[in-house]
């Protein structure tokens, strides 16, 4: 990825996090995920594989099982039905690791914000539905932006504190 396009996701980011010195960012990793549903699996095992090679194994399942969740978001919601599988890779997932602090962002073609089923009407033990309320449970923070310049979608994001 260029550094212009890398501006373009990290700076929306920078919006809605706390402040972070862009200088004191250690390491910074991100893999394209084809319109598949074996995606999820890719994005679990990547982040494991980053994170064991950052030496924070110790959060890799909580950041694993929300990676999964924001990219089968991306994957369920966030790709018009008819998108090919043959196609360029229309998810990316990013990790992003400063001193204290961990992002996970992923970036889809969508301009539609997530929705977070309501607490008091989310069926805990139901299959679907209740991704956002894991992603909000496991991670310290969450949000999403719209991309800005040529990128066109939105990159939805989560914050650890290491």
């Amino acid at each position: 990825m260029g550094t212009k396009r890398s501006t373009m996701l990290v700076d929306p980011l920078r919006q809605g996090l706390p402040p972070v010195d862009p200088a004191s960012a250690s390491s910074a990793a991100s893999c394209a995920l084809p319109a598949r549903y074996e995606a999820v699996r890719e994005a679990r095992q990547f982040t494991a594989r980053t994170l064991a090679h950052w030496k924070l194994g110790d959060r890799s399942e909580d950041v694993c099982l929300v990676v999964s969740e924001l990219v089968t978001n991306a994957l369920r919601h966030a790709l018009p039905s008819d998108t090919p599988r043959d196609h360029e890779p229309p998810v990316r997932l990013h990790l992003m690791h400063w001193s204290s602090r961990l992002v996970c962002a992923v970036r889809d073609p969508s301009g539609d914000g997530p929705l977070a089923a309501e607490p008091d009407g989310a069926d805990l033990a139901a299959e679907s539905g209740r991704g956002l309320f894991l992603v909000e449970s496991f991670s310290d923070g969450w949000g999403w932006h719209p991309l800005a310049g040529t990128l066109r979608g939105k990159v939805v994001w989560a914050l650890f504190h290491l």
